[in-house]
């Protein structure tokens, strides 16, 4: 079945700022063929690939402080943009995007890619989703870079999150820079215009509605699970299993400390269940998108690491 999507203008990501990194797109990934997806790929392919993976409603773009670090140590890094997102192809339809829509996509990408040594860079979905990779191929991980992000399976969400879905329903034209300024106020107003990049109106967006509505939480105590919400609780909670009992690599955690949804608690919850996670990088200033704050983050990564 065709998908009807649409694809950004190009000249949309022309001189943006921190970004001068060059396109890469897999079009033929098993299942989706005929979407592109867009990921950049930078450094040596025969060290640790540093996998880094987004969240809603940002794009690769986030990770433009962290990426230098790892380049600059001698690694690779790779960081996609999920359909929907940046430089990805956009389905239309919002009942395209499905929890495992989005998840089997980047299961292709890593299998396409042949992804090895991998350390998982990952937050927000690019956790909910992220997290769940690695026990389906545990081989190829080796170490776990994890902020502000979690491994929701059915309970009651807390006020934060009921208020952000409530929000994201009522504006279905969501403006993301605005929302990537309100959250994150030390962005420039360059910044702003390349978290803008990837939607020039409303029909790019349907992801961007979506994902809030596929996170495995009630919005309210004693609230059943819709349909959307309730596709990835089976999943989530065999990733539980698998961080708990079967990861055998390196971790490093950081938290956006400023973050009202995926915070210090919802994150100490998280380490509790990774296993053998140390204490974590607390990061005073930083909110929801702490890559924001990512070159000390992942100086500090590499730096547990030994690389």
């Amino acid at each position: 079945m065709t998908i009807k999507a649409l694809r950004t203008p190009d000249d949309r990501f022309e001189n943006l700022s921190g970004w001068d990194y060059a396109p890469h797109y897999v079009d033929d990934l098993p299942g989706y063929e005929g979407l592109r997806m867009h990921f950049v790929d930078e450094g040596p392919k025969d060290g640790v690939t540093f996998l880094c993976i987004h969240g809603e409603p940002s794009w690769a773009y986030l990770f433009r402080k962290m990426a230098p670090v790892f380049t600059n140590s001698g690694h690779r890094f790779v960081a996609l943009d999920m359909f929907g997102f940046g430089r990805s192809d956009k389905p239309v339809d919002d009942d395209v995007y499905t929890y495992h829509f989005h998840r089997n996509a980047l299961l292709a990408f890593v299998e396409r890619l042949d992804l090895q040594n991998v350390c998982l860079v990952c937050q927000d979905w690019g956790g909910l989703l992220g997290l769940t990779l690695p026990m389906a191929a545990p081989q190829r991980y080796t170490r776990l870079i994890v902020m502000n992000t979690g491994l929701p399976a059915g309970e009651n969400a807390g006020e934060g999150f009921a208020a952000w879905r409530a929000f994201n329903r009522a504006n279905p034209d969501l403006k993301v820079g605005k929302l990537m300024k309100q959250t994150t106020p030390i962005l420039t107003e360059e910044e702003v215009t390349a978290y803008d990049a990837p939607f020039p109106d409303q029909s790019y967006k349907a992801g961007v509605r979506r994902f809030p509505e596929l996170v495995m939480l009630k919005s309210a105590e004693g609230e059943a699970l819709t349909p959307s919400s309730s596709e990835g609780v089976e999943t989530s909670l065999m990733a539980r299993k698998f961080w708990s009992k079967d990861w055998a690599g390196d971790t490093f955690m950081a938290i956006g400390m400023q973050d009202p949804v995926l915070g210090p608690p919802a994150m100490q919850r998280l380490k509790s269940i990774i296993k053998g996670c140390p204490e974590p990088m607390e990061v005073a200033d930083a909110g929801h998108f702490v890559q924001e704050w990512g070159e000390p983050i992942a100086k500090a990564a590499l730096e547990k690491f030994g690389l």
